[in-house]
């Protein structure tokens, strides 16, 4: 019984909890905008607000939040996990900074992109299982409904029982891929844009929470950026299962194909409504994740400057 405050009085613990706030205001400020991003990337029908306005009126708005379950039950230890790893590798990986002083820029890069790598571990089970729900619509639910797994729990049982454990893990390979460099880019960015906004702020962590909403915002969109076109690839990769008969090998035929059949912009379809969705979530996380923690550290007392 004394575990939980024993833990929560702890630095890990302190990290795990801003990390849990953080993750779940991500998830719920940008979660139907997720939506139209995976239904823009699996198939050319349109804008996305041509299928905004297809899903809402088929559909109704809860099929924009269908599959938040499988991301906002895993967002906590996740996103806890992202950020202690990220944490200790950034210190790790550049040993020339000292304790007192925050880490370099190397240090940053380095450590955000062995936190990508080791955070797919988790992310890809759950993107596959989200991606399989958000694909799901309302005509294919009438037409196989006692067939249609319901639910988070539904889809992964029914993914285990016909693809097995290996069909849990598909699409991990490019999932490291595509977050691995993209993590390096998310954390160096944040860390450079914060100190560019409120010079010493990363020593005397006293910037504002617009600060962090703007940094926050433009290391989602950098992050984006940079690893877009994987994105699409694992989108359609995950998106295919054996009972649907699968379209794509592998990685390279999936690219490949995906090119010859729509053009180079289809690696780039999506885009707009994914880099509006990151300034947004990753500017929620970001300033929901530091509050807290300032808060956990300070007994409640959050101290900030009020202008960027």
């Amino acid at each position: 019984m004394d575990f939980w405050p024993e833990f929560v009085a702890s630095s890990w613990g302190r990290e795990f909890v801003a990390g849990g706030f953080g993750g779940i205001a991500g998830i719920i400020s940008g979660y139907p905008l997720d939506t139209l991003r995976i239904r823009l990337q699996q198939s050319n029908s349109g804008s996305a607000f041509s299928i905004l306005r297809r899903v809402m009126s088929s559909e109704g708005p809860a099929a924009l939040y269908r599959g938040m379950g499988a991301p906002l039950a895993s967002v906590t230890f996740q996103n806890a996990m992202v950020f202690q790893t990220y944490a200790i590798l950034s210190r790790a990986l550049d040993s020339s900074a000292s304790a007192n002083d925050p880490p370099s820029y190397k240090g940053v890069a380095l450590g955000g992109v062995g936190t990508g790598a080791i955070q797919s571990i988790i992310l890809s089970t759950v993107e596959l299982i989200k991606i399989r729900l958000q694909l799901q619509n309302r005509s294919h639910a009438n037409l196989q409904e006692a067939a249609s797994p319901k639910g988070p729990l539904g889809v992964a049982k029914s993914i285990l029982k016909t693809e097995g454990l290996k069909g849990m893990y598909r699409g991990f390979v490019i999932t490291v891929l595509r977050d691995a460099p993209a993590y390096g880019v998310y954390f160096w960015t944040y860390e450079y844009m914060r100190e560019q906004f409120h010079p010493g702020c990363r020593k005397n962590g006293q910037e504002s929470v617009r600060t962090m909403l703007t940094a926050g915002g433009l290391a989602g969109v950098a992050s984006w950026l940079c690893c877009y076109p994987l994105d699409v690839v694992k989108t359609r990769l995950q998106a295919q299962s054996p009972s649907s008969q699968l379209k794509y090998k592998g990685i390279l035929d999936c690219f490949s194909r995906s090119v010859k059949e729509d053009g180079y912009c289809v690696l780039w379809r999506g885009l707009g409504t994914a880099v509006a969705r990151a300034f947004v979530v990753n500017g929620a996380v970001f300033a929901s994740y530091e509050t807290a923690l300032r808060c956990l550290f300070n007994n409640g007392n959050i101290q900030t400057e009020n202008t960027i």
